[in-house]
């Protein structure tokens, strides 16, 4: 059976029907408020429209020859008062009804938010952030428009128009009615037609808007480097790219609307000549008065500007609909990496680690580990080496479950990683990543972003264990100094350094040291070595390294090669071995001669 209220042939009025259903439950949060706005919404209209009743009355009564002793003054007090309740009923519905959408705006905007933090790494590793941005900023503004005036001023302009052929039909000839649905009729299908027709090129300009924002954003970020190639000229060509074809966009756009709006404004044009013909000649007939041809007038004036407003206001909802399609669209994208069912909180005594025949793939064609297998014993240092691409970092995004395995499984005391809540498994393990990027912030929220509720005293302790507190210490302002986009502020070794201060504040059970040293000179590497080892002990630790020299003490090592481990043990069992191990070591003692 068909739904109607979804045409099978029509997908945008599907979508858009899904977008208004998604916005109802806002409104219901506040209900009170919404009645009341919709009683003050009532009230204004019917304001509205008895002004020309009264402004007919006070004509008439002035066209009496007594009328020049006395001034109506009873009709004219209430010709002014319901001109002002008309607008002072309007002010107080938006006033009222603010919270409702100011409060919708804030709650979508926090639900696509969260989203997007549960969404999964492969789907923020194909992102282009600047028309993600440019997508939730444009949606949320089209929240406002859509709620407002959907409601205050859509359904309040049928309302008038309703009430004004009411009148018309009732006190006079039933052409009056016939010549203002006539033309309210050809008025709406020609709106409704062009405004469909538009929306190509208001699409149109939203994508290349986005793309254009996408591009400026990925090159800013990436400033040294266009620097570093002299690409500036370059950058700015691909940034023109998008914007042309945006301008192209932005013009039809613009052209069509004055297509539109003349068209609109030679309907009404028509209609108010017919009917003002009309009554004029109802009135040379005797069967009106000057009352009742004032009346019609000013009825038309006000029908004039809502049913004009009511097409402008059509395609905006039109076009803040198909600005919040992305951003909606952004609530369906799939979560790859979900908790199961009455998953519970992982439950942490020791921390052993164990990965069993785990196989994993990011793209189905190509395999990155085959059959890994091998055990973290609690409080034990295991290090992982082998050469770039073996699988090595992969091994930490398995653990922190960013991806689940295509087969074998991870435990963590004995716990399948699948089965537990994501977040209580992520806050059981720190980690220090090779490329370690902070926030756009202050060193002290940095570091604090390990654990946010810590005391100051902690924060400072952790950048002591860190040794990176004497440099804090030694900047002008200290541990306020912002570190600028992605830490570009700060060196290599010392955005890693601040890393490791965030992991060892938050007191994890798990370490994960991903080329955690790689950063840094020799001599602060020998001494943060001193103290990773101190943080290490009584936890248990991978460390995934590139310097062998690093992880000699680790009580396993095991290399990885394709995907595979190929070998594993101490550092002097491996060099035993004269097997790839011992290959990389000769190599490396070679290169530091």
């Amino acid at each position: 059976m068909r739904r109607h209220n979804f045409p099978d042939h029509d997908p945008s009025a599907r979508a858009n029907w899904s977008t208004i259903r998604t916005l109802l439950p806002y409104l219901l949060e506040f209900k009170g408020r919404v009645v009341l706005a919709v009683v003050l919404l009532v009230l204004a209209k019917l304001a509205n429209v008895a002004v020309p009743l009264a402004l007919k009355e006070i004509v008439d009564v002035m066209n009496h020859p007594q009328a020049a002793l006395a001034v109506p003054v009873a009709l004219v007090v209430a010709y002014g008062l319901l001109r002002l309740f008309s607008t002072l009923f309007g002010e107080l519905r938006d006033a009222v009804f603010a919270k409702v959408t100011q409060r919708a705006i804030r709650q979508v905007a926090l639900q696509v938010f969260t989203h997007l933090h549960s969404l999964s790494l492969r789907f923020h590793l194909d992102r282009q952030t600047g028309g993600i941005s440019r997508d939730i900023e444009r949606g949320t503004k089209g929240i406002s428009f859509l709620l407002t005036f959907l409601l205050f001023n859509i359904l309040p302009t049928l309302l008038e128009i309703a009430l004004v052929a009411l009148i018309l039909f009732s006190k006079y000839s039933v052409w009056f009615a016939v010549i203002t649905f006539a033309t309210l009729l050809v008025y709406i299908v020609y709106t409704l037609a062009i405004t469909e027709w538009r929306m190509v090129f208001r699409r149109e300009m939203n994508e290349m808007d986005s793309k254009a924002n996408t591009r400026a954003i990925d090159s800013l970020i990436n400033y040294e480097t266009v620097k570093y190639f002299g690409n500036e000229q370059f950058e700015a060509r691909r940034f023109d790219e998008h914007m042309e074809k945006w301008e192209t966009s932005a013009v039809q756009n613009q052209t069509s609307l004055a297509t539109l709006n003349a068209g609109q404004s030679g309907i009404i044009a028509l209609g108010v000549t017919g009917l003002m013909l009309l009554a004029a000649h109802e009135v040379v007939q005797g069967r009106m008065t000057l009352g009742d041809l004032v009346l019609v007038n000013v009825f038309m004036l006000q029908l004039y500007l809502p049913m004009h407003f009511l097409g402008f206001v059509y395609r905006e909802i039109k076009s803040s609909l198909i600005d919040m399609e992305k951003m909606f669209s952004l609530l369906h994208e799939n979560r790859e990496v979900q908790d199961a069912p009455g998953a519970m909180p992982i439950s942490i005594s020791s921390g052993a680690v164990r990965f069993e025949q785990v196989a994993f793939s990011y793209e189905a064609d190509r395999k990155i580990l085959t059959d890994v297998s091998f055990d973290i014993p609690p409080g034990h240092i295991v290090a992982v080496v082998g050469s770039s691409g073996a699988g090595k970092s992969t091994l930490s995004r398995l653990l922190f479950r960013f991806y689940d395995v295509q087969s074998g499984r991870i435990l963590v005391d004995g716990q399948d990683i699948r089965e537990v809540t994501q977040a209580s498994l992520r806050a059981a393990i720190g980690i220090v990543p090779q490329d370690t990027v902070l926030f756009n912030d202050s060193i002290y929220y940095n570091i604090a972003y390990g654990r946010p509720d810590a005391s100051h005293e902690e924060i400072l302790q952790a950048a002591q264990a860190a040794h990176i507190h004497d440099f804090i210490v030694s900047l002008p302002k200290g541990y306020d100094t912002v570190v600028g986009e992605r830490g570009l502020k700060l060196s290599g070794g010392e955005k890693q350094r601040v890393a490791i201060a965030r992991a060892i504040l938050k007191r994890p059970s798990i370490l994960i040291f991903d080329e955690a040293t790689s950063a840094l000179d020799s001599k602060s590497e020998k001494a943060i070595q001193a103290e990773l080892r101190h943080v290490s002990r009584d936890r248990t630790t991978l460390v995934i390294a590139h310097r062998l020299s690093t992880i000699v003490d680790a009580q396993q090592i095991l290399v990885m090669d394709q995907g595979r481990v190929v070998e594993r043990g101490t550092h002097r069992e491996l060099l035993a071995q004269q097997g790839l191990y011992a290959q990389m070591w000769a190599l490396q003692q070679q290169e530091e001669l």
